[in-house]
């Protein structure tokens, strides 16, 4: 039971297995000066999430409370707020990586991480966009400045990056090339996909030429194979560090600009994927939603690398 200065999360005293994560009762935050109190009804969850509870990445601490997606309604604002008031439907992300903590009833965060939820956007959609699809954004529209006509490829294309991603590519007028399982094709091709490549029938390499931009979630051996694929001054945007130790050279060779994206929190960003949910021209494929309590089955689930789109919490 909690009361109104407590509330359940969901929390780990170690790292290691799903079975790490422990429902709590903890004490309800309070939004201290250009911070807002969130009652959150929805929060996705990530690969980040699921690598964090297993071995810490960028947070060294514990006990430690998961979870940057969010989509709720403002409880409480703090000093100085003025975007938003109590009883507001907001969505964000928390400041990644050190503002995590929304796998709980209610948290807390910078005004400017938030967005207005559309109105026509229900809470599991919201819940499930933040994260993945600034990550998109980010690479595509600020890192790369995807223009109409430019041939974009992005690998994991059902991800949960990597379907947003082609949604977003699409809406600013690129071709679209999306790497996927032949399962998943028709799925790919709903989201706005051009043509859609068997990566295990095939070597991408032999499927695809002359692109513009590569969006590359995966990194390793895909990263490497990928440069090999972009025309002279295209861009590759990674989400994770290469280990090709000739990659620097290899894309100075050709011209071929390489960049590693760590998402950020960021209010224009948030806008621009709230206006295109608004548009109906993004919308996040939800492979399960599980309560708040059932955490553990969400990250075992996410475990699996099977699933398509995004898996998220929700919160009564």
């Amino acid at each position: 039971m909690t009361d109104n200065t407590t509330m359940r999360a969901i929390s780990q005293d170690t790292y290691g297995t799903p079975d790490v994560l422990t429902p709590v009762v903890l004490p309800r935050p309070v939004p201290g000066p250009g911070r807002i109190l969130v009652a959150v009804r929805a929060a996705g969850v990530n690969p980040t999430d699921w690598k964090h509870r297993a071995a810490g990445l960028f947070l060294g601490r514990l006990p430690l409370v998961l979870g940057w997606d969010v989509s709720g309604v403002v409880e409480a604002t703090g000093f100085g707020v003025t975007l938003f008031k109590p009883g507001d439907e907001v969505f964000g992300m928390l400041p990644y990586p050190h503002g995590v903590g929304s796998h709980a009833e209610y948290v807390t965060g910078p005004a400017r991480a938030f967005a207005a939820k559309p109105a026509g956007l229900d809470h599991v959609q919201a819940g499930a966009l933040p994260l993945a699809a600034l990550t998109a954004y980010q690479a595509l529209v600020d890192t790369a400045e995807v223009r109409a006509g430019q041939r974009v490829l992005i690998h994991a294309a059902a991800g949960g990056v990597g379907h947003l991603a082609v949604q977003i590519a699409k809406s600013r007028g690129a071709y679209v090339i999306g790497t996927a399982s032949a399962p998943k094709h028709d799925l790919v091709r709903s989201f706005g996909a051009d043509e859609v490549v068997d990566y295990r029938a095939v070597d991408f390499r032999d499927a695809v030429r002359d692109v513009d931009i590569v969006l590359d979630p995966v990194s390793g051996d895909t990263r490497a194979r990928s440069l090999d694929v972009l025309r002279p001054g295209g861009i590759l945007v990674s989400l994770l560090p290469g280990t090709d130790p000739g990659e620097a050279a290899k894309a100075a060779a050709r011209g071929i600009r390489v960049e590693t994206l760590l998402v950020e929190a960021d209010r224009a960003g948030m806008n621009a994927v709230a206006d295109l949910a608004a548009a109906g021209a993004l919308r996040a494929h939800i492979e399960a939603v599980f309560p708040l309590a059932d955490a553990a089955k969400a990250h075992a689930l996410g475990e699996t690398g099977r699933t398509t789109g995004k898996i998220v919490l929700t919160v009564s």
